[in-house]
């Protein structure tokens, strides 16, 4: 672990390889994060980790070496509803990302079209207890049907609470985007009891899309991940045109075992091995969602 003399900690590597994998022309990523920096975004008073510097310059090089054109930035929970951190690298990216937010369910519309105008394309429902302490279901509910024309709400969550939160999806009437696949268990390979779950989500709407990222976190045994790319495949396979994909980058709480970038782009060809497939997770569908405007 990399901790810094104000104890802020590192979860991305400094010098990430190259991958074997080249992306197609247009490629995105379509989830990744900035942290600060902090003497001009402060992290949220509420924030239950506190991490180094990770700005757009960093992002946008990260972006150049792996062989990608553009990025998705999903507003941090370290950065709370405050989503300066991320319209300022959106502002920053000549017009190469764009972003999803976090924000208070009160916001008003005329913040909302704010948002919209700096590049947000959608807003973020965590339900993850480590990360918020909050996750007001009725509120959240209200906002959603407030948003800007093309706008998405990407959730949050880990498999154990998807049944729990069927009727809170399903009352929410924009398309979905779900991170991580709601962070299955995938020793339980393509036909478990999670991916199953996660299914009968899939299949009860067409606009239900899904992020088939993070072997990192998602597959215990570490590299090469191969019971993620077991588990994570068919999902491709069956929903190609509702899947994207990410970095996650700089990996927030990941520091114990931080992931080499150049691998996990790696992964792509593993999880969508056709030149269709690829293009489909990595150009077609998240510019449909994200640059449709």
């Amino acid at each position: 672990m990399s901790v810094d003399s104000e104890g802020r900690i590192r979860s991305w590597t400094l010098d990430p390889p190259r991958p074997r994998y080249r992306p197609p022309e247009g490629a995105v990523d379509a989830h990744c994060h900035v942290f600060g920096p902090a003497d001009r975004f402060p992290f949220s008073a509420k924030a239950k980790y506190l991490p180094q510097d990770a700005g757009p310059d960093m992002l946008f090089g990260l972006r150049d070496r792996l062989g990608f054109a553009r990025n998705v930035i999903v507003q941090a929970s370290c950065h709370g509803t405050d989503n300066a951190a991320t319209l300022d690298a959106i502002a920053q990216s000549d017009g190469r990302a764009r972003g999803v937010a976090v924000v208070d369910p009160g916001i008003s519309e005329e913040e909302l079209h704010a948002l919209h105008a700096g590049g947000i394309r959608g807003i973020r429902f965590n339900f993850l207890k480590r990360l918020v302490d909050d996750a007001p279901k009725d509120r959240f509910l209200e906002v959603a049907t407030r948003l800007p024309a093309g706008w998405h709400v990407v959730v949050y969550f880990e498999a154990d609470i998807l049944e729990e939160l069927r009727p809170f999806l399903d009352a929410i009437r924009v398309p979905l985007v779900i991170d991580h696949m709601g962070r299955p268990d995938v020793t339980q390979g393509p036909d478990g009891p999670d991916m199953r779950a996660f299914r009968r989500l899939l299949e009860s709407r067409d606009d239900v899309h899904f992020k088939a990222t993070c072997p990192d976190r998602l597959d215990a045994a570490g590299p090469p991940w191969d019971a993620f790319a077991e588990a994570v495949a068919p999902l491709v396979a069956d929903y190609p045109d509702r899947c994207l994909w990410g970095t996650d980058w700089p990996h927030p709480n990941m520091q114990d075992a931080i992931p080499d970038d150049g691998a996990l782009v790696d992964m792509i060809p593993r999880i969508a091995p056709t030149e269709e497939a690829q293009r489909k997770l990595l150009v077609d569908n998240p510019m449909r969602l994200y640059w449709a405007d």
